[in-house]
């Protein structure tokens, strides 16, 4: 293993979203994660390849029965081994299944407990269900991107699931680990995809604080501006122009032929409808390709939109070595990137209990337990 988070262990309680993210971004940047997966998860027969699962990449498999009192008790034997857990469970699962915070941090006292949910540990949201969409919504995010005049457009699932969810969480157990190291003591970790989604949004309270937020689509960062959005080319395609600052601006009005004083406009909103709709038929005039050959390497804040495959191909993403393959799969390489310690990918996404026997031995299990445990079901 590489990557400043060597020789810390994560147990991952599987789950989908935002916490396989978290348990992805822990082990890029070389945390042992062990990903405890449900036995009725684990194939009758061992497949010729590994799971399509991206987000499942770089961890170990111990496949458990927790509805098996010795399976919730090999799992506390490997929470005594480990630094950190994550679990995605609705509030008080845990707890039912017999893992708990209060449990584990008993058997572990050193643990970082790391909780993702939507809502929170509590509140009277916390016990319905609920996906990205409604979480952003709740957070007053949703409500200000897309067009004005039409409904809010759902950013994929980027802002609750995995910026807001787990991205936070993993800044909240690596946080709990640096003070662990100070205290000696672990903590439990509450993170709330609708909290994460309302802090992605705290620049925004600071403008609506002196009323300067306008209804979607009128803002400078939401397509309100003629000089912040994305612009159809004469093939079709699409490219993206962020000239904010002054100087930005002029060079876009330089390579665009902005030369008429109307344009002199650029922070009345009042003129931005009009010049959005003259600077559209501006970049229909030429294609993709052609905006790419007159921007590229100039300070407009210009780049082309491109779709994951194009993403793969360009040349700066290539130069950079932003996405590699692993088992066949093109996938996002580790970020971010570290001079000593990079991270790296231990492997694809394993298969449910592909590892058990491994997973067992290294947490210090003998061949006879390991064998009275497959024996009853409690691991398979």
């Amino acid at each position: 293993m590489s990557g400043p988070l060597t020789g810390y262990t994560v147990v991952e309680l599987q789950g989908i979203g935002p916490g396989p993210f978290c348990g992805m971004v822990l082990a890029d940047l070389g945390a042992e994660v062990i990903r405890v997966d449900r036995a009725e998860r684990v194939p009758a027969e061992t497949p010729r390849r590994p799971p399509l699962d991206v987000l499942a990449r770089g961890r170990r498999s111990v496949a458990v029965d927790l509805k098996d009192p010795e399976a919730v008790e090999t799992v506390l034997r490997i929470i005594e081994g480990a630094d950190a857990l994550i679990e995605g469970f609705r509030p008080g699962v845990m707890e039912r299944l017999g893992l708990g915070p209060d449990v584990c941090l008993a058997r572990n006292p050193r643990l970082v407990y790391g909780r993702m949910t939507g809502w929170g540990q509590e509140g009277p949201y916390a016990q319905m269900a609920g996906h990205d969409i409604n979480y952003i919504a709740l957070a007053g995010c949703l409500a200000h991107i897309g067009r004005p005049g039409e409904a809010p457009v759902p950013p994929l699932n980027l802002a609750g699931d995995f910026g807001g969810g787990g991205m936070l969480l993993a800044v909240g157990v690596m946080a709990g680990l640096l003070e662990t190291a100070k205290s000696g003591k672990g903590q439990v970790v509450d993170a709330a995809m609708v909290d994460g989604a309302a802090l992605l949004m705290a620049s925004f309270h600071g403008i609506a604080a002196i009323g300067r937020l306008e209804p979607r689509g009128h803002n400078r960062l939401d397509g309100g501006a003629h000089f912040y959005d994305a612009y159809e080319c004469a093939d079709g395609e699409y490219i993206s122009i962020g000239s904010i600052e002054p100087q930005f601006y002029a060079e876009l009005r330089r390579l665009a032929g902005l030369g008429d004083p109307k344009w002199d406009a650029q922070l009345d909103a009042g003129a931005w409808p009009d010049l959005k709709a003259e600077i559209a038929a501006v970049f229909r005039t030429k294609t993709r390709d052609e905006w790419c050959t007159i921007m590229d390497g100039s300070d407009v804040c210009f780049a082309p939109v491109l779709t994951i495959s194009e993403a793969w191909e360009h040349p700066h993403n290539v130069a950079r070595n932003s996405f590699v393959e692993v088992a066949g799969i093109r996938q996002p390489a580790p970020a971010p990137r570290f001079s000593r310690t990079p991270g790296d990918i231990e492997g694809p996404a394993a298969h449910p209990g592909q590892h058990s026997d491994e997973v067992l031995a290294r947490f210090g299990f003998d061949d006879a337990e390991v064998a009275h445990l497959r024996q009853s079901g409690a691991v398979r």
